[in-house]
């Protein structure tokens, strides 16, 4: 049993909470993957929650969050939606009385120690079919200042978490860097200046105007490199693979 004794001290939710076209474009381009149980591991103050809520899909979403002074927001937040539970703990703990359809974690695998058992746990979780959607911050070389601020154990590239996901047991439909631009603006922020928090009115000027346009071109066009790396990776469903051997 993992201890729930921990508050996070990091200062990325507060940060990025009014990064609403960033979001959007993740939780957009993760919808057709979410399905009616859902579960959001390390859900924060719920900013991605209520994103995933607006698809019309999910019928039940089960927030798992490790950080003792995040639950009491979760709970205050969505108390008058009988679809969301919170539980304040950990997806390691939790995974074998799951049997999710999809697991979203965005931005919280590079706060975990030991990722290969979060993903393992995640594999454990999901019903065979489910889906696995995930968004980390991507590019061990502009890791800084801001990294560990918010408590970043690390930053990945597209073959380490391929490797990742692989000895988890997931076959990966999708794995792509995302953000282009904003690898030169982390690089900067946190390897040049020394910064060790986002201002909301950057995150807001950011959100507002270039967000917008790079998510359209993005779409068309994935960068060679990113400040992030979006997947989706998908439980193995063995029995069907037996079904149709036999």
């Amino acid at each position: 049993m993992t201890s729930t004794d921990f508050s996070y001290s990091g200062s990325e939710l507060d940060a990025v909470a009014e990064a609403t076209n960033y979001y959007r474009w993740i939780i957009d381009a993760f919808s057709k993957h979410i399905g009616p149980r859902t579960v959001e591991a390390g859900a924060g103050i719920g900013t991605v929650s209520e994103l995933i809520l607006r698809q019309g899909s999910v019928k039940d979403l089960l927030h798992i969050e490790p950080a003792s002074n995040n639950v009491p927001a979760l709970r205050h937040r969505f108390a008058a939606d009988s679809r969301v539970r919170v539980h304040h703990g950990y997806l390691e703990d939790m995974a074998p009385t799951l049997r999710a359809d999809t697991i979203i974690a965005v931005n919280v695998l590079e706060h975990v120690e030991k990722d290969l058992e979060f993903l393992r746990a995640a594999h454990t979780g999901l019903a065979p079919g489910g889906k696995l959607l995930i968004l980390v911050p991507a590019l061990p070389a502009i890791f800084g200042s801001l990294d560990r601020a918010f408590d970043h154990c690390r930053r990945y590239t597209r073959p380490v978490l391929r490797s990742a996901l692989v000895k988890a047991g997931f076959e990966i439909d999708d794995l792509y860097y995302l953000n282009g631009i904003g690898v030169a603006a982390w690089f900067v922020a946190g390897r040049v200046l020394g910064r060790t928090t986002l201002g909301r009115n950057q995150v807001r000027f950011y959100d507002r105007w270039v967000i917008p346009w790079l998510s359209r071109v993005e779409k068309i066009i994935h960068p060679p490199v990113g400040q992030s790396l979006f997947l989706i990776a998908r439980r193995p469903d063995t029995r069907s693979r037996n079904n149709s051997r036999a």
